[in-house]
This record gives structure tokens, sequence and C-alpha cells, in this order.
């Protein structure tokens, strides 16, 4: 059976954060129950365009989830039960806020199916945490990683660095105390302005790209240290603890997307399907998803596994790639080629869109 993801998208937030491109909405009072039974109307049809899938994750996104009742989560997570097989053991996350909730909410979330938490912290001390929107301060954010290592056996954390002025010092110091707080993973994405964002019409700048590139390669040593190996560009984990959901992506599993926000990938009738709201389907040719998993398969620090390659788009990685440019990333030093992978190098991974470019040309 293909291995299978479901992505859940709640799209509503209590404010807007001042770099958040992403589709959401600011709205405090929704009908959850009517907005679930959309949800489950939609996972049962994408239930009917593929008998051969086993659920392996699922994964809560936003907007902000957990703003969700845990009754409602808990529909969405019977509903997934009986629609398809489960992996022994499914991954099921929920991204949350620190001060999203009331008291007992993570523990009740935990109740109703959830068993890795994403926290998104996004800074840890009060002054960037005001210049990023956040709603939270510091405090508040400590007192909730707390919570949640209590509650969570499986647990995440989401920083963002190249703040403006901010220094590799600064940084080195933060990720030690974020490192410090007995988190299974962490999410450290480097803040990029993206158009149409309050930040972008305000015209602020992160910190220059030799400072930013500085503070990346920093990372990987001082979280070594502190016993997390990077696994992808932006993602570090303790041993086991990868996000077993988002390696779907980026290794090029199916999966389901279920909301206004979510996309999702399927085989069905021997083709591959582009999934959209509200229950579009664009069928993408081999080329089209052999790209797609090349941006996401350089991603990962081990790279891009050849044979999952030719099994998710049906080409197989020699009759897509350039042979003549991926020879001469080979030769500066920004690719290894081997016959069971291909992989950015670290030097390659501070110069991917250069090298993704350059292999899908």
């Amino acid at each position: 059976m293909r291995r299978l993801g479901v992505y859940i998208h709640w799209p509503f937030c209590r404010s807007k954060c001042p770099y958040c491109d992403f589709f959401s909405r600011v709205k405090k009072d929704v009908d959850q129950t009517a907005i679930v039974d959309g949800y489950l109307a939609d996972l049962e049809y994408y239930r009917s365009l593929n008998d051969d899938y086993r659920v392996e994750t699922v994964f809560f996104g936003g907007g902000t989830p957990s703003l969700m009742e845990p009754r409602q989560i808990a529909r969405i997570l019977d509903k997934i039960a009986a629609l398809w097989p489960l992996a022994d053991k499914p991954e099921i996350s929920l991204e949350a806020n620190p001060n999203s909730g009331r008291p007992g909410l993570f523990a009740d979330l935990r109740a109703a199916g959830v068993n890795r938490l994403s926290l998104g912290v996004q800074a840890l001390n009060d002054a960037d945490l005001r210049f990023l929107g956040r709603t939270h301060d510091a405090r508040t954010a400590l007192a909730a990683v707390d919570e949640m290592t209590g509650i969570f056996a499986n647990h995440s954390l989401d920083l963002i660095y190249a703040r403006p002025e901010q220094t590799a010092a600064a940084w080195e110091k933060e990720l030690r105390q974020a490192a410090k707080l007995g988190v299974k993973h962490l999410s450290l994405y480097q803040l990029t302005i993206e158009e149409g964002t309050v930040f972008a019409r305000k015209g602020v700048r992160p910190a220059p790209e030799e400072e930013a590139a500085r503070m990346y390669e920093q990372t990987a040593a001082v979280l070594a240290e502190a016993g997390y190996r990077q696994y992808e560009v932006s993602n570090y984990a303790a041993p086991e603890f990868a996000c077993r959901h988002n390696l779907g992506y980026w290794r090029g599993d199916d999966y389901v997307g279920v909301g206004e926000g979510a996309a999702g990938r399927l085989h069905s009738q021997g083709k591959i399907w582009a999934t959209s709201y509200p229950r579009r389907l664009e069928e993408l040719s081999a080329a089209d998803r052999a790209e797609e998993l090349t941006i996401f398969g350089l991603r990962l620090n081990d790279g891009l596994d050849k044979e999952l390659f030719k099994q998710n788009c049906g080409l197989a990685w020699e009759d897509f790639a350039n042979p003549g440019r991926v020879a001469k990333l080979i030769r500066d030093g920004l690719v290894e080629d081997t016959p069971q992978n291909i992989r950015a190098t670290s030097a390659g991974r501070l110069l991917l869109d250069y090298v993704i470019e350059q292999i899908c040309l």
C-alpha cells in the first residue's frame, strides 16, 4: 500500500503576524461544527479516489489550529481512522501558539489523539516577539514549552532568525537557550520578507545576507553539540524525532489536503493529481512531479532518493536532470552524486535555489 499523509488546514487566527504570507483569516468566532462537517465530507471524497493507501501521518496546520476545539479534532481523527487503514503508530501533529488556549488545553489535545505538538515560539526575548507581531511574551512561551514537554513525548519548537540587526553571537545565545529546553525537534526559519506582507509594505529588511549565512552555518554546529541532527535545511531533531509528516512531503509520499489553504498530491487511475480547495483536481505530468520532487528532495541532508523518485513520478533521475549541469555542480562542490542519492553539500545548501535551478533547466 502507498504511504499517505493527511494535512488539515485551519485558516483562522486571532491576529495576522507581519511576516506571514500564508493563507489565513483573522476571525474569532466561527461555526466549528459546520466547518468540520465540510472537512469530513472532503475526506470521504478523497478516499473515493484511491483504495491503495495507508495513513502514516496527520498534520493540523494553519492558521492557528490550536484554536480548534479538541472535540472537533477528535471527530476528524475518528473519520480518518474509519476511512483508511492506519500505520501501527501514526504521527499526529498539531501547530499551537503559546497563548492560543486555556488551562488544560494541551492535555485535552493529547486526549483527542494528538501525539506531537509544534509550538510557534519564534523568539525568546520580548523585544523581538513584539517586532514579530507575536501576542505572547517570552515568559508565556517558556511556560508553554514546559507544559508541552510534560504532556507530549514528541514535540517541536519554531524560531525565526536573521531578524533585523540580529547578530550571529545573539543567535548563538538564543540557540543554546532553546537547546536546553528539552524539546525533541527545532524548526529554524530564516526571516524573509514576502511580497504583500506588512513587513514588505513597511520596508523591513532582515539581517544582511552574510550575517544570515553565518547564523545558518553556526546553527548546525551548536545544535550538533547539543545532540540534534540537521536533517533538512531548516529542521533539526534528536535521534528518531524527525517530523515524519514533513519527511513524507520531501521524499515524495502522496498526501490529502483538506481546508481552504490546503493542497494535495494523489495517484488515481494511473495518473498524478494536484488537488486544491474545493475538490479541484489538476493532472500533473511526470516532468512536473519530477521537478517538485527535486525541489523538495534536495532540501534533505540525505538528499533525493533516486529509486523513490522513479516510483513517485515515473521518470528515472538520469532521464530528468540536466547531466552537464549536474556535473558542473559536482565539480563546484555544491552537489554529491551516488548511485542511490543526489544531495546538496553544506556549501550547496547555502545556494540551494541556484542548485535546483541548474538541475531542472
